[in-house]
């Protein structure tokens, strides 16, 4: 079955730090089907970069798809934050425009933060560590 899915900061980042098996988990998927990010992933990422990591780093973002902020999906992010706060919790900006991509575009999002993400339209993939 076709599962094309959203990567979530934390499995770049996890990536990025060489962590076992993830490489080989993203390669896999990426011959199976297109691997997407948001742009607000893109920033999360580069803004923990150190001069040293930019070009690894620039390969792995550039690698995948890069899904802009349309107004849709900035409607839907300030929506998902309104009527969150309202039940007590707290989504922070980028993880809002994060799940509302996936929405927008009907993607799983993969994450190793499943209880950062608690919108039931929204289907999550947890990401083994």
């Amino acid at each position: 079955m076709k599962r094309e899915r959203l990567l979530d900061t934390n499995v770049l980042i996890l990536h990025l730090r060489e962590e076992p098996g993830v490489m080989e988990t993203l390669s896999r998927w990426a011959m199976e089907d297109t691997l997407y990010i948001s742009v607000a992933t893109r920033t999360e990422v580069l803004v923990g970069m150190r001069p040293h990591e930019e070009e690894r780093t620039l390969a792995l973002l550039n690698a995948l798809v890069n899904l802009p902020v349309d107004e849709a999906i900035a409607d839907q992010a300030g929506r998902l934050i309104y009527q969150y706060a309202r039940r007590g919790f707290q989504f922070s900006f980028p993880d809002a425009v994060i799940a509302a991509t996936a929405l927008r575009y009907d993607l799983v999002l993969v994450t190793t933060n499943v209880r950062h993400f608690p919108v039931p339209e929204l289907e999550v993939e947890p990401f083994p560590k």
